[in-house]
């Protein structure tokens, strides 16, 4: 593979800044910004001044399309679906339910991750099955740590996150014993006490996923004086990151911008919580839990049938659009901050250091993107993994 240079392009460094320029692809690395000698068999790339930026990385995300990352057989397609969208790193998340195939799921599902043809697959999420709160069919079991060695077991050494409830019995053994491990402890799925919440946190879960979907207050205690929870922990604390699915229907903007303001750009991300129907265009899909969602622009996936019809079935954003909403909703911070919460923010959170970056020696995993944000060209460890057969001029 010849070396890269992608000239007169808009580039963005995460955090940093948005500057013309040119960058220098040599294997599968960023060589150089800006370089003032290049080898001699470089191939020339002109992107016509658009964007250039590190691809996007979603922590949480259970499908797109019609691919679900819990049947072994879609996986690949769903790695190449995600890369169209401007996503070059996603950590397929699982619901662990209980039964006699999931540890085999899960040590098939390790097997194949370092075999995505598009993005990387850096690691597994579980949401669960510690849980306090029920939702997205998650188990609701007590800490136990003879289980989670199983299940770290089962992922062979792939698992990276696993969400779980702070008001849950016995937890924070768990936690302890996953931050041993290099598990990101996520909360999620709680109606905990600020107590709990603090506990948790000391531990080492300082994390909060899907944030404010599925976070409720704890009973109130005296009327009219609102009670702590796991939301005001997290806001107090200056070690904790949070996470939004930013597709205007889960979390109004205003929760967002609320909380960009109160913990700073660098401590929130985007993610997907993706599932059946995210990316496709406006209609009514098949699932495999047997019924049927509606998926239209600007809204979740619902139930299309049934006792629960219109009831959120999971989210149908895809990264891509995530950040263009982010771009729209905090349009007053500077956009290199912006975009930093899809790539730089995810890839810290993970200690991930040559991921998220746009500077010499991260991976080259980047993304060319229209005026209208939509995915030019995407690359993974520097080769071409998504063309546009139709790039904007």
């Amino acid at each position: 593979m010849n070396p890269l240079l992608i000239e007169n392009a808009l580039i963005v460094k995460p955090g940093e800044s948005v500057a013309h320029g040119s960058l220098l692809i040599i294997g599968a690395k960023i060589a150089a910004l800006n370089p003032a000698v290049l080898p001699p068999d470089v191939v020339r790339l002109d992107a016509g001044g658009k964007r250039v930026t590190p691809g996007l990385i979603d922590l949480h995300t259970h499908g797109v399309g019609q691919f679900m990352y819990d049947h072994i057989e879609q996986v690949a397609e769903a790695s190449r679906y995600i890369a169209t969208r401007g996503c070059t790193s996603a950590f397929p998340t699982i619901v662990p339910l209980a039964g006699p195939k999931l540890l085999g799921s899960l040590e098939s599902l390790a097997l194949i991750l370092d075999k995505a043809p598009g993005a990387r697959l850096p690691g597994i999420h579980l949401e669960g099955p510690f849980m306090a709160v029920p939702g997205a069919a998650c188990p609701l079991l007590s800490g136990d740590l003879v289980l989670l060695g199983e299940l770290i077991a089962a992922c062979q050494g792939r698992l990276s996150i696993m969400s779980l409830s702070p008001d849950t019995q016995n937890i924070i053994p768990v936690i302890e014993r996953l931050v041993e491990c290099g598990v990101v402890p996520f909360i999620t799925h709680t109606r905990g006490t600020a107590e709990q919440a603090q506990a948790a946190i000391a531990a080492g879960a300082r994390h909060a996923t899907h944030f404010y979907d599925v976070f409720y207050s704890p009973p109130e205690y005296e009327p009219g004086v609102r009670p702590m929870g796991v939301i005001e922990a997290f806001m107090a604390d200056s070690r904790t990151t949070v996470d939004f699915i930013c597709d205007g229907c889960h979390v109004p903007p205003l929760v967002v911008q609320a909380w960009v303001a109160a913990l700073g750009w660098s401590r929130v991300m985007l993610i997907t919580d993706s599932n059946i129907g995210a990316g496709l265009p406006a209609g009514v899909y098949d699932t495999p839990w047997g019924y049927k969602v509606r998926v239209k622009p600007g809204d979740g996936a619902r139930i299309a049938e049934g006792p629960q019809m219109n009831a959120l079935a999971g989210s149908a954003l895809t990264m891509d659009v995530g950040m263009a909403n982010l771009l729209k909703w905090l349009s007053p911070l500077p956009p290199a901050q912006v975009w930093a919460m899809g790539s730089l923010n995810p890839a810290n959170l993970m200690k991930k250091p040559t991921l998220g970056r746009l500077e010499p020696g991260a991976e080259a995993d980047l993304v060319m993107w229209s005026d209208d944000l939509k995915p030019v060209r995407t690359w993974v460890a520097g080769s071409t993994v998504f063309e546009s057969s139709n790039p904007p001029e």
